[in-house]
């Protein structure tokens, strides 16, 4: 058997799980639809009480990071939250006794996490069409590379996490949705980066995010992208993918090493 067909043998399981599980379903657009009609009412209301130009790009800037930044959150726990599955079903042994490589567990999983932010993202892009009149794709095709920055961004972070679940096992399956999230002030999703303490912001410029959403910011004030931003997001994203197949790597040696492998979950 091929790898193509072993990665889609995996990616037809868990597309399976989902089919037959509409709460599994329903998770997957609750959280971006829900953060979608929070900050697009928080907006919404500030567009009421300052009608100005600065606070409609404020606005704008602020439903479009929502958006955004919700690919990242969805992109890593599609992978986080897909070997988790394995673990608590028991079959994360099984399938490292079968033919499939950690290589094809992995890309079977960024596959199943790209369906799965797709999904996601879709009812909050088309509520913030219809409720609060912003439309996403506005810039162009350059969102396109926003996009794709955004979701290795959020892949490398899975890659780092599953790791850790490899050295520590399931008791630390809480860092699938925290590591994301506290990482949040540091992306400058809602803000510039010079709003940040002097002390914080190298650390904020060692994030793709923080570049991305600089990026966007951009796109909305003048109607063209910053590539400077971009190629830096580019670069950062290449050299933390890196360094998380890495750590993944050495990681996953050594569980298979100590036999633990099959040990996680129990």
């Amino acid at each position: 058997m091929s790898a193509a067909r072993r990665m889609g043998a995996l990616v037809y399981r868990h597309a399976c799980m989902y089919r037959r599980s509409w709460p599994r379903l329903a998770e997957i657009a609750y959280w971006p639809t829900l953060n979608m009609l929070i900050w697009g009412f928080t907006s919404s209301y500030l567009m009421h009480l300052h009608a100005t130009p600065g606070v409609a790009l404020a606005a704008g800037a602020m439903i479009g990071g929502v958006l955004l930044w919700e690919i990242t959150l969805r992109a890593q726990l599609g992978v986080t939250i897909g070997f988790l599955e394995e673990i608590w079903s028991r079959n994360l042994g099984h399938l490292f006794v079968s033919p499939l490589r950690p290589a094809e567990l992995i890309g079977a999983l960024v596959v199943v996490s790209g369906i799965r932010a797709a999904l996601g993202l879709f009812p909050a892009t088309i509520i913030a069409y219809l409720l609060y009149h912003y439309d996403l794709f506005a810039p162009g095709p350059v969102m396109l590379l926003f996009f794709l920055n955004l979701l290795v961004m959020g892949w490398w972070m899975a890659l780092g996490i599953v790791a850790l679940l490899f050295r520590y096992g399931a008791g630390a399956e809480a860092l699938a949705w925290t590591i994301a999230f506290g990482l949040t002030p540091l992306a400058c999703v809602y803000y510039p980066l010079s709003a940040l303490p002097g002390w914080l912001q190298p650390l904020a410029q060692a994030l793709p995010a923080a570049h991305i959403f600089a990026g966007l910011r951009a796109a909305l004030r003048t109607g063209m992208a910053d590539w400077g931003q971009l190629g830096a997001a580019c670069l950062l994203n290449i050299f933390w993918f890196i360094a998380a197949l890495a750590v993944f790597g050495a990681e996953f040696r050594r569980a298979r090493v100590r036999g633990a492998l099959l040990a996680i979950g129990e």
